[in-house]
């Protein structure tokens, strides 16, 4: 993962916020003015005191000074009523717009870049790390600035009554809001990135666990996989209570700062001799007006966590895809498919080298070999799912990589060895294939896959969910329904991966004479990918690989 620092973070995560910079601006405003409202409240309290022993620097009546307070408490309230729903509002606008975005950075990512990394991770990154940015939404960006007003003033204010008495306030201003912050976040920055990291592998052992319950409980693996949660749990519980410390430890010093700083004004007010109603003025000030800079320095540790999801939600939408879509391109009619002198590694293992191979229209092309041959890579690399280093993939003659996306995906179905169901119905699984496919077309694929039948007996027939991962099907029927939605995709490459791997002789054999109807009567090239030789039967040649060569 790239890494940065906490201010690339927040620049990067400032950009999202352009489109709502007015409402922005709004929130500092009115915390800006509802916090030197509650100053003054204080201030003024300090005003009639003085007042009332008669050396008060200001020349306000007793009486103007109570109606003033009293305004200004009232503006108060609705002051930071406003600054908090603009706050939230941006916040929760943002959280809407950056998932949306996440989730079309996982699109284009998608198969390449996401294969072998945990689901749980990305898990933590979809939910828990973007619901942090909230923190730096609603509760960073506009208290910075805020911070940084009212500082200013406040420290324009009490210089005017002795210009080192101004500068002596910008210094602890200065302590509390930016001192403190930076040498906290110094510190628990790298925890902030540990805990992160374990939430997403205690997310992945999680998920695994729910997914393979079964295998857990026929091999009783149920106490050795509580005792991994057990131990990722504790290793997470340890450095959030570092975190904790760190948070305690950044309260404890800004804590001693705000006790500490006035009485350093109060002392340097006498040694410059500004008079009695200055120098209670002016400590009352300082007293008075740190709130906005300690709101950062609570603020710091609590960061940590934030920046360290920042870095990973920005680094998600700065990774660029294996192969990007084409919007831009050709869009011929299919005449055929063909590889040539194709090489392809994953990471240093090569996987396809030097194969070529031509696929025409309607014919029935077996693809044959060993597990890990580079059979499945082959039909992936004709999706344009990865990029071959070496070597072309071209459909009707025509680069994969010049043929716009959108138009490629028409032209191609590809059913891979898992089939993934959705938790809707079984009708609206198959019209995946074709979202506005009819009842009578999603029937019709449905026989052609052998599962039309099966589905009729259904309590509530088409109708039926599915369930979480299509968990109430059997293996074998999940396959036909992938199946199902490859014929209904209606594309004249048909690309096929372990098809009938999961099926009994009588549905394979029904199937097998779909594809052969298919290839003689629609045009369809079929690829088929199989181990098993009655389902190669149908093919009108083949290819065998091994060890990534034709052989």
């Amino acid at each position: 993962m790239k890494r940065r620092s906490g201010i690339k973070i927040m620049g990067g995560l400032i950009r999202l916020l352009t489109p709502l910079l007015h409402v922005m601006l709004a929130c500092i405003t009115l915390g800006t003015l509802g916090y030197l409202c509650a100053i003054f409240i204080t201030v003024l309290a300090a005003h009639l005191l003085l007042s009332a022993a008669g050396v008060s620097p200001w020349r306000l009546s007793f009486a103007a000074a109570v109606v003033i307070m009293i305004l200004i408490a009232a503006a108060r309230a609705g002051l930071r009523y406003g600054e908090q729903t603009c706050g939230h509002y941006i916040a929760f606008r943002l959280l809407a717009v950056i998932r949306d975005r996440v989730f079309g950075a996982l699109r284009t990512l998608a198969p390449a870049k996401l294969e072998g990394r945990g689901r749980g991770d990305l898990i933590a990154v979809i939910t828990g790390d973007i619901e942090l940015l909230e923190v730096f939404y609603a509760h960073t960006i506009a208290p910075v600035c805020i911070a940084a007003v009212v500082s200013l003033v406040m420290t324009l204010l009490i210089g005017a009554f002795h210009p080192l008495l101004g500068l002596l306030a910008a210094v602890s201003y200065a302590m509390i809001g930016i001192a403190v912050p930076l040498m906290t976040s110094r510190m628990g920055r790298a925890r902030g990135m540990e805990a992160r990291a374990r939430l997403g592998g205690l997310n992945n052992v999680f998920l695994e666990s729910l997914r393979g319950i079964r295998e857990v409980l026929q091999f009783s693996q149920g106490q050795k996989k509580a005792e991994e949660i057990r131990e990722k749990t504790a290793a997470l519980n340890e450095v959030q209570a570092g975190i904790r410390r760190h948070e305690s430890a950044a309260a404890s010093w800004s804590g001693a700062l705000v006790q500490l700083l006035p009485l350093c004004m109060l002392g340097a007010g006498m040694t410059l001799r500004v008079g009695f109603p200055a120098v209670v003025m002016t400590t009352v000030m300082l007293s008075a007006s740190f709130g906005p800079v300690l709101a950062l320095a609570n603020l710091s540790a609590a960061m940590d966590a934030t920046l360290a999801a920042g870095e990973r939600v920005l680094s998600l939408l700065e990774e660029e895809p294996e192969t990007p879509d084409v919007t831009d391109g050709e869009r011929p009619d299919f005449t055929g498919a063909s590889v040539q002198s194709l090489t392809f590694a994953y990471d240093r293992e090569t996987i396809l080298h030097d194969l070529s191979a031509d696929f025409r229209r309607g014919e029935i092309v077996a693809v044959t070999g060993r597990s890990g041959s580079g059979k499945s890579t082959l039909l992936k690399l004709l999706m344009r799912f990865w990029r071959a280093p070496g070597g072309s993939v071209k459909i009707s003659g025509t680069d994969v990589g010049r043929i716009d996306t959108a138009h490629l995906r028409t032209l191609e179905s590809y059913m891979t060895q898992d089939t993934d169901l959705f938790n809707v119905s079984i009708r609206d699984n198959i019209r995946i294939g074709k979202p506005d496919a009819t009842d009578r077309e999603v029937e019709e694929a449905a026989k052609k896959a052998s599962i039309h039948d099966f589905i009729r007996t259904l309590p509530r027939g088409y109708e039926t969910r599915a369930g979480e991962l299509g968990d109430v099907l059997s293996s074998g029927e999940k396959q036909r329904i992938g199946l199902a939605r490859a014929f209904l995709h209606d594309a004249p490459f048909l690309l096929l991966d372990e098809p009938t791997s999961n099926l009994d002789s009588l549905n394979e054999g029904i199937i097998l004479k779909a594809l052969r109807n298919e290839a003689e009567e629609s045009g369809r090239t079929v690829v088929l990918v199989s181990h098993r030789r009655s389902t190669l039967s149908v093919a009108d040649r083949g290819y065998a690989i091994e060890s990534g060569r034709l052989c």
